[in-house]
Formats: structure tokens, sequence, C-alpha cells
């Protein structure tokens, strides 16, 4: 039996040892260096390293602070640095080992497995096992992969994938593909590059038309939507004008809903690094009270300041059920 006040975390990211000894004697592309050389620093120091790979120490964690599971998920920027036959492998691989840890302990851990979107066809591929025979709860992608997004046509068959599995995507920030003014004043990664690099992303799919032809796509955003619920009336407002006003000359294709409509059908918020109720009120706003779930961000993130704010955020008795759980369980299926 599910207690009524489970608290589920849903962007909680991990790595066996077996990784990193293979992922960190790959080679990367220069366009990657920088982003994985920061990266690879962070996973060698310690704590982080042990914060990374002890799940023994993050379930004793989890204890203190109230969280019954936790959803983990490959530390970023996952496999997507790698050439495309040693990142569909290392996915391959990591994917076995998290199927071993959510099925030895079930009761503490659901899964998001990951693919190579270098190899499209590999990465639908996997996430047919991913959500078929390893049983796992959908799918991390880290934004770009050599500097393209998911609208861009070679990746159809992992939408066509994931639509047709019914494999959440949760859409996680790495460093902008587009450096350049980011670069100065350590802007490039969470303090500004990540989250206008992941709502760069989401645009790219809602402008597109990508979910006019993957209506059934779910796809989770960290961080409270990533700065799109600040946006949603003037994107509709602007989009509405491009084209009545400038027609043709606008390169916007044309879309069956408004922008902030597919962000409400097809979108789905999460808490991951924003302890905060002004933008937890506008993300409910944006997206419903049934598509806002909690999420830590561990171990990038401290634990008991995040589940102290679930449990004090000015929100009713239903809101906090959703965003604690409910949510959680209908959309990766924890039930």
């Amino acid at each position: 039996m599910i207690a009524e006040n489970r608290v589920i975390a849903v962007e909680e990211h991990f790595a066996p040892e077996s990784f990193f000894e293979i992922a960190h004697a790959l080679e990367v592309s220069p366009d990657d260096r920088a982003e994985m050389d920061l990266m690879r620093t962070v996973e060698q120091s310690e704590p982080m390293r042990s914060q990374l790979v002890d799940l023994d120490a993050r379930i004793a964690e989890m204890d203190s602070v109230g969280v019954d599971l936790a959803v983990l998920s490959l530390n970023p920027p996952g496999v997507q640095p790698y050439q495309p036959a040693a990142a569909v492998a290392l996915a391959r691989t990591f994917n076995d080992s998290l199927f071993e840890i959510v099925h030895r302990r079930p009761d503490r851990f659901g899964g998001l497995g990951t693919v190579a979107p270098q190899d499209p066809d590999a990465a639908a591929e996997e996430v047919e096992r991913i959500m078929g025979s390893l049983g796992l709860n959908g799918i991390m992608i880290n934004s770009h992969t050599n500097g393209h997004y998911l609208d861009d046509p070679q990746f159809a068959p992992l939408l066509a994938a994931a639509e047709e599995r019914s494999a959440p995507l949760y859409l996680h920030p790495r460093v902008p593909s587009v450096l350049g003014p980011y670069l100065e004043y350590g802007m490039s990664g969470a303090i500004w590059g990540y989250q206008a690099e992941a709502g760069l992303h989401a645009m790219r799919l809602i402008l597109s038309g990508t979910l006019d032809r993957y209506p059934g796509l779910t796809i989770v955003l960290g961080h409270l939507g990533e700065g799109i619920p600040f946006w949603l009336k003037r994107i509709d407002n602007r989009h509405a004008f491009a084209h009545r006003v400038a027609g043709a000359a606008t390169a916007m294709p044309k879309l069956e809903l408004t922008p902030s409509e597919y962000f409400r059908r097809n979108f789905v918020l999460t808490t991951s690094g924003i302890d905060d109720t002004n933008v937890l009120d506008l993300g409910l706003r944006a997206v419903g009270d049934d598509n806002v779930m909690f999420a830590i961000d561990a171990p990038y993130e401290n634990a008991a300041s995040a589940t102290a704010f679930l449990r004090e955020a000015p929100v009713t008795d239903a809101q906090r059920a959703s965003i604690s759980h409910l949510t959680a369980e209908r959309v990766f299926r924890l039930d």
C-alpha cells in the first residue's frame, strides 16, 4: 500500500564506478572538451564522487530528510559527448547497471535510462529496451547532441519510439551549444547557461511543430520550467503577432495549438533547484496542479532544504500530494 504522504524525488543523479572507469578513458569532441573537463573534475573530487556512486549513503540521506523513493538518472551530460559507437555501448552498460539497482531496491529507486542520440536508430532500439525488458520509468536526454536539437528530423526514430512506448523524456540542461557569450563570468553552467539551454531546446520543440508530429510525447523540464512559465503570455502574444502581421516573412511554422497549449499538454515540470514559492505558484498556474513534481537534483542541491520547501510551501493539501508523489506515480508509472 502506498502512503498518502509519500515523497518521490525525480531528478536524482548518480553513476556507478564502472561507468566512470569507462567514460573517463574516452575521447570527446573538441566542442565538448571544456564541459567535460569541468564535469570530470567534479566527478573526481570529493565529496562529490562518493555522493554520486554510494547509493547506501544516498538511502541514508533519503531517510534523514524523508524521501521515500528516488528516480535515478545518469550524471549529466551522460553519454552524449562521445563518439556514436562508444556512446551506444556505454548507454547499454549504464542501463543494465540501473536495472540491477532498481530491481534490487524497487522500494527505494526508480530509474530513467540513457540513450545515445548520436545514433538515432540505436537510441530508438534502446528506448524499446528501457521501457520493455528493463522495465525502467523513462529516459533522460541532456539537451543538445553535437549542437543538434531533438526537433532536427534526424532524431525522428528516437521521438517516435518515445511516443510509442509512452516513455517520459526528461530534458536535462547542459552547457549551451553556442558558448561565446556565456564564457565570461562563469555563465555557462547552472547559474545561467543551463536553464537558457534547456529552455531554448524546449521552445524549439514547441515552435518547430515537433509536438504536432508527436502529440503523445511527455517532456519533463526541471527548475520549474527553465524560465518558460514567466514568458508564456508574451510567447503566445508574439507568436500570434508574427503570423498575423509578418506572415511569410517569419520562419515560424504554422502550429495546430498556441505555444502555451503545447506547454500545458506535453510538459511536466519539476521543482529541482528552485525552492521559491513565487516560482512554484507560477509553474502550477502554467501547467496545472497535476503536472508539477518534486525533485532535489541530488547531489548538486541540498536535500534537507528541498524537502523542507516541499513541506512548508503555501499550497493546498491536494497540491502538495500531487507535487510530492501523485504526479510522479502517474508520469513515471511508479505505482
